[in-house]
Order: structure tokens, then sequence, then C-alpha cells
């Protein structure tokens, strides 16, 4: 089987907040903090902590307005936030392949190995 590379994983969107920050940005476009954190379910300070760390990665912009006198801040992914983001979800797609992939092999192996205790001398297979 073929090494998996888990130390190229991205660390700015391995995470369940941050990926979930991405996606949504991506699915839906320019969302403002109360959607985020609704969408999330987070609290204001740990969805705050990740979104200035994505910002810092430059993967997501921030848009500070006013809605009367309430601030409101909108943000929207980067050209580089889908860059990296279409990289992470490909490394992943690679780890559910080769998973998939062994977890067929391993229940056709146990297969055949039922299939030859179950029939002796049906097949030229000998258990180990």
């Amino acid at each position: 089987m073929k090494p998996i590379d888990f130390h190229s994983l991205d660390t700015a969107i391995h995470g369940p907040i941050r990926l979930g920050i991405l996606t949504a940005l991506q699915i839906d476009g320019v969302l403002d903090f109360t959607t985020l954190k609704k969408r999330l379910n987070v609290a204001d300070g740990a969805l705050g902590l990740h979104l200035q760390k994505l910002q810092e990665a430059n993967y997501i912009r921030a848009n500070k307005t006013f809605i009367g006198k309430r601030p409101n801040t909108s943000y929207h992914i980067t050209f580089a936030g889908r860059k990296s983001l279409g990289a992470y979800l490909n490394q992943m797609r690679q780890v559910i392949d080769a998973v998939t992939d062994a977890a067929t092999e391993k229940h056709l192996a146990d297969r055949v190995r039922e299939t030859a205790r179950s029939r002796p001398g049906s097949l030229a297979f000998r258990p180990a």
C-alpha cells in the first residue's frame, strides 16, 4: 500500500472550526460573523480566534461595515483559501480512498477465508 503523507496536511485548515468556516464560505459566499457563529455552533471567542488564524494565512478576508449604528463584519474566502481548501480536500480524498481500498481488500480476503473454511477443498487457498 502506498504511504499516506499526513505531514503535508495544511494545519491552518485541519480542524473542525476552520474547515467549517472555509467550507461555509466556499459554499455560501460572503457570510457575517453572526451567521458563521450560528452555522458552526461555536462561541464568539473560539470563532474569533479561528477567523483571525485564517486571515493571517490569507485564506479569508474581513469587511467591516456598520448597519445603522451596529458594527457588522462579513468574511469571504480568498483565491489562496479556495486553492488551499481544494488541496486539503484532495489529500483527505486520498486518505479516504486508501482506507476504503484497504477495507475492501480485507473484506474480500475474509470472504475467501470463510468460503475456504466452509467448503474444504473447494478452493486452493490454505490459511496460514
